[in-house]
């Protein structure tokens, strides 16, 4: 016979089922119905991982391709296609735990061996992906933290699950990769960090429409948690809505032609 709290365990079960529902909900109501996005693989997760690499060997190997690429499609020198392939991965790479934090405090582990990239796809510059075990960190009181699931993580609070994101994707991921780039061609780091910053701010910012709470807010505990709390300014947009100013440079203006991004610090 079943009982209330079999069924209710059951609904919970499938309503869990997709810990990462949230993240792909909150990219269609950005984007549109389709999560196929320029710079993230569809509906996020890579299920045949044929032709894909783990996110680590960017800091290796991959820097090359990565450089190189940057360098060809801007026709940038080395400084800048640097600058320039950091701030693009970085945006691509923080969305989904930038949303899943914003959305429904969950949040996806983006270290470098759970995030997938290929380089096939000629729109963006590098595609990214989660494995399909990829861990995901939520609170006690998410439905889904009593649903079983083996890849949930539970944390006791939110100052947990923020340090859950900073180890994942800065510690593990992209902090080895700012390293390498850095020691290829002695770029700042507050530079490249600043991208980060930016491009946080910009996830939230973008969502506003869409999710529940309040955007400064939200920026603040983020790039608490990741560092980079002094790089960038909230200021007024002319539609009352909030817009990026910016503290460094993507090094976009030194482009054969030059381009001064909106919110850079190079007034034009």
């Amino acid at each position: 016979m079943t009982t209330a709290l079999d069924r209710a365990a059951h609904t919970v079960t499938v309503a869990a089922a997709d810990p990462l529902a949230p993240v792909t909900g909150t990219l269609r109501a950005m984007f549109g119905t389709s999560t196929e996005l320029p710079g993230l693989a569809p509906d996020l997760v890579v299920h045949d991982t044929t032709g894909w690499s783990p996110a680590s060997t960017l800091a290796g190997g991959h820097l090359d391709t990565l450089l190189e690429s940057s360098r060809r499609r801007w026709n940038a020198q080395p400084h800048a296609a640097a600058a320039l392939a950091w701030k693009a991965y970085t945006y691509w790479l923080a969305l989904p735990a930038v949303l899943g934090y914003a959305s429904a405090r969950r949040v996806p582990l983006l270290t470098a061996d759970n995030a997938l990239i290929h380089f096939d796809d000629p729109r963006p510059l590098v595609t990214v992906g989660l494995r399909a075990d990829t861990p995901v960190a939520v609170l006690p009181g998410d439905p889904i933290a009593i649903a079983g699931l083996p890849h949930v993580r539970v944390v006791p609070d939110e100052a947990a699950l923020l340090a859950e994101l900073r180890r994942s994707l800065l510690d593990q991921h992209l902090t080895p990769l700012l390293d390498a780039i850095h020691d290829r061609v002695r770029l700042g780091k507050r530079t490249l960090l600043g991208s980060l910053s930016s491009g946080v701010a910009y996830g939230v910012l973008r969502s506003a429409d869409v999710l529940p709470g309040r955007s400064a807010e939200t920026i603040a505990q983020l790039h608490e948690a990741l560092g980079v709390e002094d790089l960038i300014e909230l200021v007024p947009a002319r539609n009352g809505k909030l817009d990026v100013q910016r503290k460094t440079c993507c090094l976009a203006f030194t482009l054969p032609q030059p381009k001064v991004c909106k919110g850079c610090c190079i007034k034009p």
